[in-house]
C-alpha cells in the first residue's frame, strides 16, 4: 500500500455506506451526517439542476463551516465531470475547500483518465481524497490504472450510468454485472485500496430489492454502497457487516486456534487451517472497525 492510502481517515476507510445529498440543500447536509452513513456524498452533480449549480456551489462554504473537524472528514463532494461547463468552476470551489480543511475529498464521475485522478489531485491537495466514479466501458477498461492513482481513497461503481452507457437492459439482479463488479474488485485489491463501494439501489421505498442488492454487493467483496436516501443507511450497514451467527463462530474459531497454540485443529467437523482463520479474523476485523 503506498503512503497516501496508508494515511487515510478511518471513517471513509471502512464506511459501509456513502448517502448522497443535494448541494442546493443545505439544511439537509448536517442531517445526513446524523444518519449515521459512514461517508456523505454532497452531490453537485445529477441531483442539482444546471440553472442551480452555481448557486449550489456558493453555498458550500457556509454550509460546511457550520460542520466540526470530525463531521468534515465524511464529507465528499461529487463534481461535475471532465468536459461538463460546471467542471472547471466546480474545480476551483473544491479546492477553496479543500485548502481549508471543510472536506475530506472528492467524487469523479464518469471517472476514466488517471490523468484527470491526478490533476484533481494537485487541485485538492495532498491530503484530499479521491473517490472515481466508474460509469463506462472506458472506465471499467481504465480502472486498475485508476486505482493505482495517487490520493484515490476506494473506487465506486456507477450501476446506473454503466448499464446506459453499454446499451444494458439488466433486470432487478443486475447479472449482466457481475464481471464489471469482480474487475474493480480486483483493480482495489491489486492497488491495496479498501473494498469498493457498490452501485445505488433507485427506489428507496423497495425494501427488498434493497435487501437483494446489499447482500449480492456483500457476496461479491464490496465494502459500502451508495445510498440515495437515509431510510437506506442502516440496512445497508447491517449487511454489509458479520451477522451475530458469523461473529461467534469467528470468535470459536480463534479460541479454538490459540488453544492449540497455532495448529491446525477441527471444528464442528471441519479442519481449520490458515485460511479458515484468515476469514475468521477478516469478519471480526470487519466488525471491531465499525464506525459507531
Amino acid at each position: 500500500m503506498s503512503t497516501a492510502h496508508a494515511a487515510l481517515p478511518l471513517p471513509l476507510a471502512i464506511a459501509r455506506t456513502f448517502l448522497f445529498v443535494p448541494a442546493d440543500r443545505p439544511e439537509r447536509h448536517a442531517r445526513a451526517l446524523a444518519s449515521g452513513a459512514g461517508g456523505v456524498i454532497v452531490d453537485l452533480e445529477d441531483a442539482v439542476a444546471p440553472d442551480r449549480k452555481a448557486e449550489a456551489r456558493a453555498q458550500l462554504r457556509a454550509s460546511f463551516s457550520a460542520l466540526s473537524a470530525v463531521e468534515r472528514q465524511r464529507v465528499l463532494v461529487r463534481i461535475n465531470a471532465w468536459g461538463t461547463p460546471w467542471h472547471g468552476s466546480d474545480l476551483a470551489e473544491v479546492s477553496e475547500l479543500a485548502a481549508q480543511g471543510l472536506i475530506a475529498g472528492v467524487m469523479l464521475p464518469k471517472a476514466e483518465r488517471a490523468a484527470d485522478l491526478q490533476q484533481l489531485g494537485v487541485a485538492i491537495g495532498p491530503k484530499g481524497l479521491i473517490v472515481p466514479l466508474i460509469e463506462s466501458a472506458a472506465g471499467l477498461e481504465a480502472a486498475r490504472e485508476l486505482a493505482a492513482a495517487p490520493q484515490v481513497l476506494r473506487l465506486a461503481f456507477g450501476n446506473l450510468d454503466f448499464q446506459a452507457d453499454l446499451g444494458l437492459a439488466c433486470d432487478a439482479d443486475e447479472a449482466e454485472l457481475v464481471p464489471v463488479r469482480l474487475a474493480l474488485v480486483l483493480a482495489s485489491r491489486r492497488a491495496g485500496l479498501a473494498a469498493p463501494i457498490d452501485g445505488v439501489t433507485p427506489d428507496w421505498r423497495d425494501t427488498a430489492r434493497l435487501a437483494n442488492d446489499a447482500a449480492r454487493a456483500r457476496r461479491g467483496g464490496f465494502g459500502a454502497k451508495l445510498c440515495i436516501h437515509p431510510d437506506q443507511v442502516a440496512p445497508v450497514h447491517a449487511a454489509l457487516g458479520p451477522n451475530p451467527d458469523e461473529l461467534a463462530w469467528a470468535r470459536r474459531v480463534m479460541d479454538a486456534t490459540h488453544a492449540a497454540g497455532g495448529g491446525v485443529v477441527s471444528l464442528d467437523g471441519r479442519m481449520v487451517d490458515a485460511p479458515v482463520v484468515r476469514l475468521a479474523e477478516r469478519l471480526l476485523a470487519l466488525e471491531s472497525q465499525a464506525p459507531p
